[in-house]
């Protein structure tokens, strides 16, 4: 290792300061420069010539070289007419050109709404009046509409809109928010023409396949996430399988190693092999949009690529650090980037501890670590032609051991000294394990920081889908070529593709359910903090065999135990249960017994995996009717969950509905599942299992009520709902406010001893709504932390002077309705069910 060291501590040093000075003056930057390059001078003058000297002075140079090119780029976006505009929130005409490709998000303030868009792009010149200025400057866009979906990096644009400041820390000059439709003013250029036609020819071709295969497909082969199911997305994040829905390394190096395959049955010579692999390399950059990951191992595959055409000596980590170093000198953004925070520890991580616990696994002679070591984020292990990209062939065994090491085995392969038997795998399943072992076990401190969680499930989640990867990924990418030419035979290498999808989809659903396979750690530094504590412990613990099976069986006892006696102790749902408040978060998602496995869905949350996760808990299989209050994205987005795998006989909503074209749209794709919809009308009355319901409001008959906040007429368009059961009945009111209250108190109105307190538990609450209502029990449905203030305190209070006893989801989680002797009472599941 002594020839790695050199390079990655300046690759580290760079990163850090980077990270640090980031968020920093230019002034700052500008003085460490100055700084670390007197420093890097003065070592070089007073020192004798050694290893350490230089890479003493290789960090300071670099440090210095980091400093200066973010000093410089804060200068550029910090001052200047853009700078100014945007500080006093000018509004102006804009010329800009896309720098990639818009994203596309649906707006969470309401249901019926626009598509909200985030693009990077270039402001060239921008008007104020009758004043016109050229600029060169990097922006933010925020913008509304369906029109920017089809845009494409390098295209010019005209746009009116209001300049802002952006977020600190960011290498931004301004945030431009959009009013309108954008003006095409030139078209993309043939480069990026050519990658939009073969992303969008991979999408068409997909359209073959199911939903879910064919959102995953796309995404796994040139990271197009536009149509990528949310459960899917969900349910890989849960696995520790995110990496699969967007572009790495694993996918550029299948893409090189089949350019290298190719090259080689063509009879090329070995520098030719490596500059079609590095075409190769760069294509695929392109047609998957340079993300984090795909720059960082785009970099590392162009360096294997060279030394492999100059055979030159290969080395993965100085390959890696030369990389990171690069990559934070030209584009030091990125070090604040968590994307590449992960591929960068994935890699170091296959890198330095894969191939020591593959040797410990087969039990063999390790291998020379210093110049030998393959780069299994580059160029997967596995066959001869891929390990020729970074000069290492597994099958070579001149190159397996050297002298002294062989001496210090026996003829068995075991190390002398030690004894008993150990498991020894084959060298294909050692490696299969130890990569992602290795790759999971170096991003858990970036997760621990991001997340706050310690997935136990990624690694064996990610061998058994690490099978359908490859090809997957070269059956899209074949596709993806061939498709503007020739989609009748894309659609057909997509149809086996889908298969391999359909595998991956299928492991990382089953990883999501299994029971803890994510443990809650705490984020941020104190988080990072344990974990250090906790390994530092558990490797010295771990080395000695006693100890390590002592602590493997206490360890495995208190699994075991959590597993098997914690549903038996803590069942959920419990017995009898006739209702069930979903945590969904901040908005709404109730269940409401009708049966064996079946269950009435009033409201579905704002997130669709929330949602089926809950109603997965519970076991229901069958919906013969989903409620939805009304058209607030906190109510009903989370609907595709519901229908996830699941029969569902009709949907009642609101009679009130924001936007009619959207609203078309959603009846629409209810339609094309054959499930209908109704308006809810006072005074109809469904039985179901031990529940028998019935809708209290609104009455469509009457003017609609209006309000005081934004959305408060859909609000106060709700639909309200009673429901009976023998031992007691309760009140389920949306998010109605003081208006559609005062309605209810004009009629009859019955009480209740369970309350779904309306809008979360808003301010604006009636109190002799409550009076009437009279329950013995307040269910609050809020996110932990929201940004509204729910519930209110004087909402509490007044629910508190009634006797009411106040159940929360952000405090309880899951809170379930049961039958006792005596009436009714509340169950809380406990924990947050995420």
């Amino acid at each position: 290792m002594g020839r790695v060291w050199p390079l990655t501590f300046p690759a580290l040093a760079a990163w850090v300061s980077a990270l640090i000075l980031l968020g920093c003056p230019a002034t700052v930057g500008a003085t460490v420069a100055a700084l670390a390059a007197a420093g890097a001078g003065f070592a070089a003058w007073l020192a004798r010539s050694s290893s350490h000297r230089n890479v003493t002075i290789a960090v300071l140079v670099c440090l210095a070289a980091t400093a200066a090119s973010i000093a410089l780029r804060v200068h550029a976006v910090t001052t200047g007419p853009t700078v100014a505009l945007a500080a006093r929130g000018a509004t102006v005409t804009a010329e800009i050109t896309l720098t990639n490709d818009p994203k596309i998000r649906r707006s969470k303030t309401a249901y019926f709404t626009r598509d909200s868009v985030i693009a990077e792009a270039t402001l060239e010149s921008l008007r104020t009046g009758r004043q016109r200025m050229v600029v060169h400057t990097p922006i933010v866009v925020f913008a509304n509409g369906s029109e920017w979906r089809d845009l494409l990096p390098s295209q010019r644009l005209r746009v009116s809109g209001r300049l802002s400041a952006p977020t600190s820390g960011h290498l931004t000059a301004a945030v431009l928010l959009v009013r309108g439709p954008p003006r095409i003013l030139t078209p993309p250029s043939w480069i990026q023409t050519a990658a939009g036609a073969f992303r969008q020819g991979l999408r068409r071709a997909a359209d073959v396949l199911p939903p879910d295969q064919r959102g995953l497909l796309p995404a796994l082969v040139v990271g197009d996430v536009s149509r990528i199911d949310q459960q899917v997305n969900s349910n890989l994040q849960e696995a520790g399988l995110s990496h699969l829905n967007a572009v790495s390394g694993a996918n550029l190096a299948i893409v090189a190693g089949a350019a290298l395959a190719l090259s080689r049955l063509a009879g090329l010579p070995l520098a030719p092999r490596a500059a079609f692999a590095a075409l190769a390399m760069l294509a695929f950059a392109i047609v998957a949009r340079p993300s984090p990951s795909v720059l960082r191992a785009l970099l590392m595959g162009l360096v294997a690529a060279a030394a492999l055409g100059t055979g030159r000596a290969k080395d993965g980590m100085a390959a890696l650090s030369v990389t990171v170093l690069l990559l934070i000198l030209f584009a030091p953004e990125l070090a604040r980037s968590y994307g590449f925070a992960l591929s960068v520890t994935a890699t170091a991580g296959i890198l330095l501890l894969a191939p020591r616990w593959r040797t410990r696994l087969t039990g063999s002679a390790p291998t020379p670590s210093n110049n030998d070591t393959p780069t299994p984020d580059i160029v997967p292990s596995g066959s001869r032609w891929r390990a020729h990209l970074v000069g290492f062939d597994p099958t070579d065994t001149s190159t397996t051991a050297s002298t002294p090491v062989e001496a210090r085995v026996t003829a068995s392969g075991r190390p002398v000294g030690e004894t008993g038997r150990r498991l020894r795998l084959p060298r294909w399943a050692a490696e299969a394990v130890a990569v992602p072992a290795a790759a999971q076990a170096a991003v858990t401190p970036v997760l621990v920081l991001m997340s706050g969680q310690v997935s136990l499930i990624a690694v064996p989640a990610n061998l058994l889908a690490g099978v359908a990867v490859a090809p997957a990924t070269l059956l899209g990418f074949v596709a993806a070529l061939i498709a503007p030419f020739w989609p009748e035979a894309a659609q057909v290498l997509v149809i086996p593709a889908g298969y391999a999808v359909g595998w991956i989809i299928m492991v990382a659903q089953w990883a999501a359910n299994v029971p803890m396979a994510n443990l809650p750690w705490p984020a941020g530094l104190a988080g990072l903090g344990l974990l250090v504590v906790v390994v530092a412990v558990a490797v010295p613990v771990m080395r000695r065999r006693a100890w390590r099976t002592v602590t493997l069986t206490v360890v495995g006892a208190a699994l075991a135990a959590m597993l098997v006696l914690r549903p038996i102790m803590a069942p959920w749902p419990p017995p009898g249960w006739l209702m069930v408040m979903c945590d969904v978060g901040q908005g709404d998602g109730l269940v409401i017994a009708a049966g064996p496995q079946q269950g009435v869905v009033v409201d579905a949350g704002p997130d669709p995996s929330v949602m089926d996760g809950c109603l997965r808990r519970i076991g229901i299989r069958d919906v013969p009717l989903v409620i939805l209050t009304h058209p607030h994205a906190d109510h009903v987005d989370g609907l595709t969950g519901v229908l996830r795998h699941r029969r569902v006989g009709a949907v009642l909503t609101s009679p009130y509905q924001e936007s009619p074209p959207q609203s078309a749209h959603f009846t629409a794709d209810l339609a094309r599942r054959r499930i209908p919809t109704w308006t809810a009308h006072p005074g109809t009355r469904w039985r179901f299992g031990p529940s028998e319901l019935t809708v209290l409001a609104p009455d469509p008959a009457n003017a609609q009520a209006g309000g005081q906040g934004e959305g408060s007429a859909a609000n106060n368009s709700s639909v309200v709902i009673h429901v009976r059961w023998p031992k007691g009945s309760a009140l389920l009111c949306g998010d109605i406010e003081s208006e559609a209250q005062e309605d209810l108190l004009r009629g009859p109105l019955p009480q209740a001893d369970i309350l779904k307190v309306p809008h979360h538990g808003s301010p604006r609450q009636v109190p002799a709504f409550f009076n009437a209502i009279d329950p013995r029990a307040a269910l609050v449905s809020v996110g932990a932390d929201n940004g509204y203030g729910h519930p209110a305190p004087k909402t509490l209070a007044a629910l508190r002077h009634l006797g009411a006893r106040i159940y929360r989801t952000d405090k309880s989680g899951d809170l379930a309705i049961v039958a006792t002797d005596t009436g009714l009472a509340v169950v809380a599941r406990g924990s947050r069910a995420r």
